[in-house]
């Protein structure tokens, strides 16, 4: 271990927090002003009083610099968009009559407006808005937000670091906007945004900040020379002002590669890099470039992703080697707390063995200062931390619940003729085609309906004892009657069960499966005001008894139409959980695939025609770097397929995914060998029927009408018009029409709108085919 002198310098420190509170009550709020119920100054009070409490919290546990900028009301990167000015034309004069309201346009749009197109951060289960830039865009700096909010954080004496996308990173996942060419490259408008960053980093330089921070976690993927090339052109340009705060470039989620040499050579104080998981290889890449002589490193050694206590005696370990690489080593988690709950304390329902191996943001906070301070002040002066963390991780490793002789013997039995359907698609879509008898254009939708009040309100009921389970029971039977006899009337072709039961695509299946844990308080942000309760992953995965198989049996019984059996696969089993560190990725999924595959086997003897196993996560777990994708497909595809390969011909296997980048993965979606793919389409103008069509993707498809995450009730001409489109990628015996995702966020007066015009659309579009 270094001696206490040469690691004097260490602080801790992190990027960001989360940003709900402990009862939600950032999303309380701003729905509450969505709503007429809360005003504008009392929603900016209670956003005030959170980020407050965070930046007390995070002080008083020995943080030495708090971030400042990471809260949001929706998303960082709209923010981002608003600090740079880059308000697409169609919401500008919502922004100039009202800045609140022009902000939550943009993100969720009004009738008459369309949102920012939304997708997934990296490869995380955050959501953020993708800006749309044109060769015409105009960039103009706005530091109010970020002034503001460091300002209330030095009132409170505290030392404090705004934190901004990065200018590369910004550019990088942008989109071309609407009416612009799709070959348009947002990077060309580099020279013209550099400015308006000097702008507001001069902002906050006049407002009190020594050190700005700013992300650049884009550079993480493979990037080319020409990106590489923008990287250093703006870090060097960035750097050259002398009325500018101390530069902390930070990037986070993999190792940097190429983009290492490109930082480390750049004229800023100092970089912060991830050194957990795959990003590990950066401690090798510094030491290659020569480290950072004379910067500032912040080491990302705590894994700000994952729930699992750390490991301080490795992670003092590898900030051991980095002090003789940098002029100053400080300590942080690997990336912005936002992706973990918030305390794992709060969670008083947990078996208490299993409770001392988890880490939740207050409790990584404890880590970092914690190794903050073992390596300013060596190992003796955590020594009580140091043993009680040995014990956690031992307790954790000889656990019986980590492991189940039966599960891992079944997972070795499997062979590759579990993974594959008994007849070729051709065959398939003949013998379901005659068995579904459904007509050209079917019409279906994803899975659920709306999450009324009162279905929540029954739950809580449930779980409080307030009322028993024949009451909750007869409450599920009277919701599905509805929503069967709804779809029934609107005229939907395949019907769903509307999934009342179902509190979360993924917990739903985690609280009925040995091996998960359920957390009360988890809470993550996906998006806005969108949050999950990811389970754990603590030990080995079995299905003890059928999970859906009674009420998607007792929807079918009230129709002669097909109802869709609803599944989560085994991929977003795990990109939707916090998932066990302890074995390879592979291994867990194919014991999530086992114990789905049996469930397939009772829907399907039960009379269930049509099964749909979602997998919206198969693209955001997809590895950043292309090199590690293969390996990853190879399990993915092949989890999916051990889960549905067991069905006869005649059924028919749907999957779903929503909201990413699908070009990336259109071979793996054609390796699922599903029959029918519903896929995310209303906000990217069905750019994902041109991609399936150019793959050659030889099955049925249904890409969105109906953008599910806005307000807005799409017309039946608009959704006729999006049908067309697709249409002109996918032919007509293979497209379905559906909504984006399911209906679970909507209020009925807005889906039974919405949908009538879907089937009505779907109507009018047959009728044109037939030349009726």
């Amino acid at each position: 271990m270094t001696t206490k002198s040469a690691a004097a310098a260490a602080r801790a420190t992190v990027y960001g927090y989360p940003r709900q509170g402990r009862d939600r009550e950032l999303k309380k709020a701003i729905e509450g002003y969505w709503k007429g119920r809360v005003t504008a100054d009392a929603l900016r009070s209670t956003a005030a009083e959170l980020r407050r409490t965070n930046w007390r919290r995070l002080a008083g546990a020995g943080v030495h610099e708090v971030p400042t900028g990471d809260f949001s009301y929706y998303d960082h990167v709209l923010d981002t968009t608003v600090m740079v000015g880059a308000i697409p034309a169609r919401h500008r004069e919502a922004v100039a009559a009202d800045a609140l309201d022009g902000y939550f346009a943009m993100a969720r749009g009004t009738q008459d407006v369309a949102p920012l197109e939304m997708t997934k951060w990296f490869d995380t289960n955050y959501h953020y808005l993708v800006p749309e830039l044109g060769p015409d865009t105009v960039f103009t700096a706005d530091s109010a937000k970020q002034v503001a909010e460091l300002a209330e954080a030095l009132a409170l004496g505290l030392a404090a670091r705004p934190v901004l996308v990065g200018p590369v990173t910004y550019l990088l996942l942008a989109k071309p906007a609407p009416g612009v060419p799709a070959d348009f490259d947002p990077l060309t408008l580099l020279d013209r945004l550099l400015p308006v960053y000097a702008e507001v980093l001069a902002d906050l330089r006049a407002a009190g900040a020594e050190w700005v921070q700013l992300d650049e976690p884009a550079l993480v993927q493979d990037r080319t020379p020409a990106d590489l090339n923008a990287a250093a052109r703006a870090y060097r340009d960035l750097g050259a002002p002398t009325d500018r705060p101390r530069l902390l470039v930070a990037s986070y989620f993999d190792r940097l590669g190429d983009a290492l040499p490109v930082l480390a050579k750049a004229p800023v104080e100092g970089l912060a890099l991830d050194f957990t998981g795959p990003a590990a290889a950066n401690l090798e890449g510094l030491a290659a470039v020569g480290g950072l002589p004379g910067k500032r490193l912040v080491a990302g050694v705590v894994d700000g992703r994952n729930i699992w206590v750390n490991d301080l005696e490795k992670s003092l370990s590898v900030l051991g080697t980095l002090l003789g690489l940098a002029d100053r080593v400080d300590v942080s988690a690997s990336c912005s707390l936002l992706h973990v709950p918030l305390d794992a304390a709060a969670e008083k329902d947990v078996d208490p063995q299993i409770l001392r191996w988890l880490s939740f943001a207050k409790q990584k906070t404890t880590e970092i200062t914690t190794l903050a301070e073992g390596l300013s002040r060596g190992t003796d002066a955590i020594a009580g931390e140091l043993a009680a963390n040995r014990a956690a991780l031992a307790s954790r490793a000889n656990s019986p619940i980590t492991r189940n002789p039966a599960v891992r013997a079944r997972t070795g039995a499997v062979t590759g003729a579990d993974a594959r359907r008994s007849q070729p698609y051709a065959e398939r879509a003949a013998a379901q085609r005659a068995h579904l008898g459904l007509p050209l254009l079917p019409t279906t939708t994803i899975g659920s309906f709306p999450q009324t009040g009162e279905l929540r309100t029954a739950r809580a009921d449930l779980r409080a004892g307030r009322i028993d389970a024949a009451g909750y029971e007869e409450r599920i039977r009277a919701e599905i009657q509805e929503v069967v006899a709804y779809q029934e009337k609107a005229g939907v072709d395949v019907l769903v069960h509307g999934e009342p039961e179902r509190n979360d695509m993924v917990q739903y299946f985690a609280e009925r499966l040995d091996g998960y844990l359920a957390t009360q308080h988890g809470w993550v942000q996906s998006y806005g005001t969108r949050y999950v309760r990811p389970p754990v992953l603590a030990g080995d995965i079995s299905r003890p008894e059928p999970m859906t198989v009674r009420w998607t049996s007792y929807a079918q019984s009230l129709t002669s139409r097909p109802v869709k059996g609803m599944l989560t696969g085994p991929v977003t089993m795990l990109a939707w959980s916090f998932v066990r560190d302890d074995q390879p990725l592979g291994e867990t999924a194919r014991q999530v695939a086992l114990a789905l595959r049996d469930e397939v086997g009772d829907l399907e003897a039960a009379g269930t025609s049509v099964i749909q196993v979602d997998e919206p996560a198969l693209r955001e777990t997809l590895p950043l770097r292309a090199a590690d994708r293969p390996a990853y497909l190879a399990w993915a595809t092949g989890a999916f397929r051990l889960a549905t390969g067991g069905v006869r011909p005649d059924t028919q296997v749907h999957t779903h995914m929503c909201y990413a980048e699908f070009g990336d993965v259109v071979q793996a979606i054609d390796d699922l060998d599903a029959d029918v793919i519903s896929l995310e389409a209303a906000r990217s103008h069905m750019q994902v029927a041109r991609e399936l069509a150019a793959h050659g993707y030889p099955r049925e498809a249904g890409p969105g009408v109906w953008d599910i995450h806005s307000p807005r009730v799409p017309s039946a001409e608009e959704a006729a018009d999006l049908l067309r489109t697709g249409l002109e990628a996918i032919p007509a015996e293979r497209l379905w029409v559906n909504p984006d995702c399911g209906l679970k966020t909507r209020a009925w007066p807005e889906t039974r709108a919405s949908l009538e015009n879907l089937v009505a659309a779907a109507r009018t579009v047959r009728g044109e085919l037939s030349g009726a």
